[in-house]
């Protein structure tokens, strides 16, 4: 009996010392491959993540652009709209500016003393034909300019000559209209061409 427990020990002994041994070379082949993934599996990790955090930074500079073109489209918008009003406000100003002149001569034509029946008669054709295209002028948005007895402004009046003012005038005031001025709703169209008491 005791030779058989003397062998269960050596038996026992030789089995720690088994377990205790340097593993094979196929055990530390697997723990090798096994850290070498545990390594790549880090190595993916850090490159998704970095995959991750370029998609994010591309991601937020499209939408920035997205949200600048968007912008940048609405102040267009507005522009356009802003010009398109302008045309419309300013809209036949260039047909106003010819008909000016054409003005200018039928008021020049009212001005001219008449005696004779046939002169009054041509004088009442020229004032309805002038009247006429004053009202049609008016309706377009296009105003003479007042200036007579009014303090003078640069920006509607052009002094062609100054007088000296009389005890009666005041300084800088128009008195005398030499042309009429005219204005397409608040744009000077032509300013007045006056004579200015100084």
């Amino acid at each position: 009996m005791a030779e058989k427990q003397s062998s269960d020990s050596k038996k026992k002994v030789e089995d720690e010392v088994k377990n205790t041994e340097t593993p094979t070379a196929d055990e530390t082949e697997n723990e090798q491959q096994q850290a070498k993934q545990g390594v790549k599996k880090e190595d993916n990790k850090t490159k998704e993540q970095k995959q991750i955090e370029e998609l994010v930074a591309k991601s937020s500079d499209f939408e920035d652009k997205y949200l600048r073109a968007e912008a940048e489209i609405q102040n267009m918008t507005n522009r356009f709209k802003k010009e398109q009003s302008q045309l419309l406000k300013y809209d036949g100003q260039s047909l106003a500016k010819d008909i000016l002149p054409v003005m200018d001569n039928l008021k020049r034509a009212l001005d001219i003393e008449v005696d004779d029946e046939s002169g009054q008669q041509l004088k009442k054709g020229i004032q309805m034909v002038h009247d006429h295209l004053e009202e049609a002028l008016t309706k377009n948005g296009v105003t003479e300019i007042k200036s007579l007895d009014q303090k003078f402004d640069p920006a509607i009046h052009q002094a062609v000559q100054s007088v000296p003012a009389k005890e009666d005038q005041k300084a800088d005031t128009v008195v005398q209209v030499l042309q009429a001025g005219y204005q397409l709703k608040d744009r000077v169209l032509r300013p007045a061409m006056v004579v200015v008491a100084q």
